[in-house]
């Protein structure tokens, strides 16, 4: 399934990955997949990071930096023990390479369920930050999810391990918690996921909102003097 996800990638991708080339951020999406999320909520976090890749707000944020683009790529994560699904790096500083990274996202199909293995995720996000043929002195990684991370049946890596990895890469984690289906879930993102310099947590107050705060967050994330939040 994942040499599948990376066909498509292929497909519809965006402008071509060349050695060493410059963005202004190298920005994964790391999207909750596990057994709470039922598929309506996996199809409304999907669209939403379609639609708000698709704003003009965000557009004009993009082509405001240095380089004039920015590198993104999604994975999915659930049960700690299930290989995780990426549709690779793309390359993003028109409508045209915004609409094909968002077609891309909106064609991945779901292959994860099972626990919410949010530090296996982040590890996983952050490996994939090692593709050395991208460059920016900016990396990020989103996690969003509606829930904490659950204990493990086997030795795995949990959050506290992969924040430290985070850390020491010198690469900054944000969140956005889907709130509705655990209480005190924004104060657990704040206290458990939230890693490096300038990292924040947005909030969506239900699946119905997630496209306008993954549109928030991405402001954030992309200007080069990043805004407050918006609620």
């Amino acid at each position: 399934m994942r040499k599948t996800a990376l066909a498509l990638a292929a497909l519809i991708s965006a402008t071509p990955l060349h050695a060493q080339t410059a963005v202004d951020l190298k920005l994964v999406l790391a999207v909750d997949a596990s057994g709470s999320v039922d598929e309506r909520e996996y199809e409304l976090q999907m669209g939403g990071i379609a639609r708000a890749f698709r704003h003009p707000d965000v557009l004009n944020a993009i082509e405001s930096g240095a380089n004039h683009r920015i590198a993104v790529n999604l994975v999915v994560w659930a049960e700690h023990q299930v290989p995780k699904t990426d549709i690779g790096w793309f390359t993003i500083g028109t409508a045209a390479d915004a609409e094909r990274f968002a077609m891309a996202v909106q064609s991945l199909g779901r292959t994860a369920n099972g626990a919410t293995g949010m530090g296996e995720g982040l590890a996983a996000a952050l490996r994939l930050l090692e593709d050395t043929r991208i460059e920016s002195s900016r990396l990020v990684v989103d996690i969003s999810g509606d829930g904490s991370e659950t204990p493990p049946r086997d030795y795995v890596v949990l959050m506290p391990q992969a924040r430290s990895m985070a850390y020491y890469r010198n690469v900054t984690v944000n969140g956005l918690a889907i709130l509705g289906s655990e209480d005190n879930l924004d104060e657990w993102y704040r206290n458990n996921v939230l890693t490096g310099r300038d990292s924040f947590l947005e909030i969506a107050n239900s699946y119905e909102d997630f496209a306008n705060a993954m549109r928030r967050k991405l402001l954030r994330e992309i200007e080069p003097l990043p805004r407050t939040s918006q609620r």
